[in-house]
């Protein structure tokens, strides 16, 4: 079975086969979990920038620290963090999780062109401040209108939020409340190069050029968690059975147009009459997709360290055609 898997996963990358992995998480009759793991390419077992997944674990934490009371349902950002008389502190968490708060996609700075340029031509992580760095960029943060509008910057805010409520790091609060209690490992938030582990995958372009990996303090609730496609599966499984904390995360609450719906950081669409909830991550050099069908019991995780779409590739394993 899991050869069979390997080669069909491995057909869908397509003649490039860049370094990845994927896994089928299955619900048996019996409640069970069969889960199958298909690994292409060298070290292709190590850890992986699974990028705006991350905002699903932040969605998570967040849901999580409502539940424990240590963030109200109606908290704003200046209630844990020092923003205080800004446009930003008066932001409540509720409306980042559901990308409604306002916030920009990222921080207006004057060097924000120059770092989406580096992203679009190098690979490079434009969010590359410390905790500190981030506040001040958000302190001179416009906020718009209160609609749907994607904001990187929202959901860093947002984790550290959720972080501080707790006491913790943010990295200290992925450690501690989901990768040990779940039993993930590698599952981690690295802040420097030092951090990366001697597994860490490295991630390339599409023409197949090595990218430098994304790590900082600030983007660890938006897009800087690594996760090896063992610790993604276990993952996956604590979703569908409930155990995960927060899991309550997955449920939709709002609209997102016509199609789609939106939990706490979770999208939820209708693909070939199933219900299915995911979410996707792509950093400079890796592409991911996590997507589960809750009714079914099943899941399915991609994770490839190339720019290269997996979404499709990810949809199709979750929700084949007939």
């Amino acid at each position: 079975m899991a050869d069979l898997f390997t080669e069909r996963f491995a057909a869908r990358l397509g003649p490039s086969r860049p370094v990845a992995a994927a896994t089928l998480v299955t619900t048996t009759p019996s409640g069970a979990f069969d889960t199958t793991v298909a690994l292409v390419g060298p070290r292709a077992h190590g850890d992986f920038e699974i990028g705006s997944i991350s905002k699903g674990l932040t969605g998570l934490l967040y849901a999580d620290a409502v539940d424990r009371g240590e963030v109200a349902p109606d908290a704003v950002l200046s209630d844990h963090l020092p923003l205080a008389g800004t446009a930003a502190g008066a932001v409540t968490l509720a409306s980042i999780a559901i990308h409604e708060s306002g916030l920009p996609r990222l921080a207006d700075t004057p060097d924000t062109w120059r770092r989406s340029w580096e992203f679009m031509r190098h690979g490079t992580n434009p969010y590359r401040e410390d905790l500190d760095g981030l506040i001040e960029q958000a302190r001179t943060t416009k906020v718009g209108p209160r609609k749907h509008r994607y904001s990187n910057l929202g959901f860093e805010l947002l984790g550290h939020a959720v972080a501080r409520a707790a006491d913790l790091p943010y990295a200290a609060l992925v450690a501690s409340r989901i990768a040990h209690p779940l039993g993930l490992d590698p599952f981690y938030v690295p802040t420097t190069d030092k951090d990366l582990r001697a597994d860490a995958v490295r991630g390339r372009s599409r023409r197949g050029r090595e990218r430098p990996p994304w790590v900082s303090e600030a983007v660890g609730p938006a897009g800087g968690i690594r996760a090896s496609i063992g610790a993604m599966a276990g993952l996956t499984r604590a979703l569908l059975d409930g155990s995960a904390p927060g899991a309550r995360a997955l449920n939709p609450v709002a609209r997102v147009g016509r199609s789609s719906q939106i939990g706490l950081a979770w999208h939820t669409m209708q693909v070939r009459d199933r219900s299915v909830t995911w979410h996707n991550g792509g950093t400079g050099g890796f592409r991911s997709w996590m997507g589960l069908d809750r009714a079914a019991g099943r899941g399915v995780v991609v994770l490839c360290a190339s720019s290269a779409l997996v979404d499709g590739i990810g949809l199709e394993l979750l929700v084949p055609r007939r």
